[in-house]
């Protein structure tokens, strides 16, 4: 249903995410211009002043896009991707954590008990002698007042309702934004299901040489000063680039940084972790176990390192946690389900 005006209606909404994808869709600049002349904008609750309940109250598919930023990692999370998903005709995944889960997607790594239990009890800057917690509900005088179920689980996007395309990126650049605007506007998206951007790796993008050259040990960036026109990974510091979809112009590697993965794996990977471990394992100098030890020994939290965008989105998806000396640890990674749509954990 267009709006009065005629125009087709879009919506942007913010779930579990840190609020970047949101000023990227302002980096698009003039382009803007054609986005407010080409739709009616009828929910952007971090720019304007609309209420979920005006959403409620619209018929199902009255809205035409839908850019849904954000993991899903509690029930009201849940509840707006449910109710923009039954309201809109095309629902995008955008930005790397609806993709992929991205940093909120880290908390998979343990467990809802030890979140909260170091947050309000055991940080260091924690005094809450009496071990209060948030309470889902709570009485006052003026009512009930009350907070979303936070999960123990964190969820991509896809992973609670059906996707129609998705736009990834931390956040997405603004020329991939403004590509996915023309898309809509002139009536030529693509085929459902696809990645809005490019589907060959960053390292395709980067201009630095490649020797395959074997490496003994990795650095941290502040431990060395590299060569601008050699590779990084091939210079022992750590690189995605090798898994990861092209789309930024290879904006970490030009400024001596290697790439950390946040447009996701490259086309026909299902999981970049397992990528980027068979291409580190293939450029290791070493003959014996202890040999390629002593290497991965010199590369800090390597699991934060394959997934530091995509651990929601893996085959690991999450840690099992156990107890050890009365406290909760974890396990090895256990295998979850792919697709739990309506479960909390």
């Amino acid at each position: 249903m267009a709006s009065t005006n005629g125009k087709p209606k879009l919506a942007l909404y913010w779930a579990s995410s840190c609020g970047g994808c949101e000023i990227a869709v302002l980096a698009i600049h003039e382009k803007l211009l054609e986005v407010a002349e080409a739709f009616d904008v009828v929910f952007w609750p971090c720019a304007m002043d609309f209420k979920q309940a005006e959403v409620e109250a619209m018929a199902d598919g009255e809205i035409d896009v839908c850019l849904f930023n954000g993991a899903i990692r509690n029930d009201h999370n849940a509840h707006m991707a449910h109710l923009l998903r039954q309201k809109s005709k095309v629902l995008v995944a955008f930005g790397s954590c609806a993709n992929e889960g991205c940093m909120p997607g880290l908390a998979n790594f343990t467990d809802r008990e030890h979140i909260l239990r170091f947050i309000y009890q055991e940080s260091p800057s924690t005094d809450n002698p009496q071990g209060v917690r948030p309470q889902l509900r709570t009485e006052v005088p003026e009512g009930t007042l009350e907070l979303p179920d936070f999960w123990n689980t964190v969820k991509t996007l896809d992973q609670v309702v059906p996707v129609d395309y998705y736009l990834p990126g931390c956040p997405p650049e603004a020329k991939w934004v403004a590509a996915a605007v023309d898309a809509i506007v002139t009536n030529k998206l693509p085929p459902p299901g696809s990645v809005i951007g490019m589907d060959v790796a960053v390292c395709d993008e980067c201009p630095r040489k490649r020797d395959v050259k074997k490496i003994t040990r990795f650095y941290r960036p502040y431990e060395i000063v590299p060569d601008p026109e050699i590779c990084l990974l091939e210079q022992g510091l750590f690189c995605a680039g090798i898994a990861t979809r092209a789309g930024c112009g290879a904006l970490c590697p030009s400024v001596n940084m290697g790439c950390r993965g946040c447009y996701g794996p490259v086309e026909g990977v299902e999981d970049i972790g397992a990528r980027l471990i068979s291409a580190i394992g293939s450029i290791i100098e070493a003959k014996t176990p202890e040999e390629i030890d002593a290497v991965l020994d010199t590369l800090p939290d390597p699991a934060g390192y394959f997934y530091r965008f995509s651990l929601a989105r893996s085959f690991l998806r999450r840690t099992r946690m156990g107890q050890q000396d009365g406290r909760r640890v974890a396990e090895p990674i256990a295998e979850v389900p792919r697709l739990e749509p309506e479960l909390a954990d």
